[in-house]
């Protein structure tokens, strides 16, 4: 059997900022806290949107992180965006070694809860 050079010699990986994204925000999606919210365009229905991210390199180790989201209302917002906070630092942690240095959170909507909201019928 081969033996393998020493780490440091290997190599490096490097990860596409794209990927860093898609991380945070699937964490941010998956937090019980967060909704999607609907977006439209000159009035008309174009879906929903997620959480949105913004990712900064700062070294080979640490990212500052810029997050849109919608989160439920009514609800704590504190404790909603220090576990979504919490979230985004494990699966980056665990998933590709960085550690989360800046973190910014911008909340564009509060959006009712369903399951305590008012129940609302559509015109059609």
């Amino acid at each position: 059997m081969t033996e393998l050079p020493e780490p440091d010699d290997r190599g490096s990986l490097d990860i596409d900022p794209a990927v860093l994204k898609k991380i945070v925000e699937y964490a941010a999606d998956t937090a019980p806290a967060t909704r999607h919210r609907a977006r439209t365009v000159a009035g008309l229905g174009m879906g929903e949107s997620g959480p949105s991210a913004r990712i900064t390199t700062r070294s080979a180790e640490e990212i500052d992180v810029r997050l849109r989201l919608t989160l439920v209302y009514p609800g704590p917002v504190r404790a909603a965006v220090a576990e979504v906070r919490e979230r985004v630092a494990a699966d980056l942690r665990r998933m590709t070694g960085r550690r989360l240095r800046g973190f910014t959170v911008e909340v564009d909507a509060l959006q009712a809860d369903r399951a305590t909201g008012p129940e609302t019928t559509r015109v059609r």
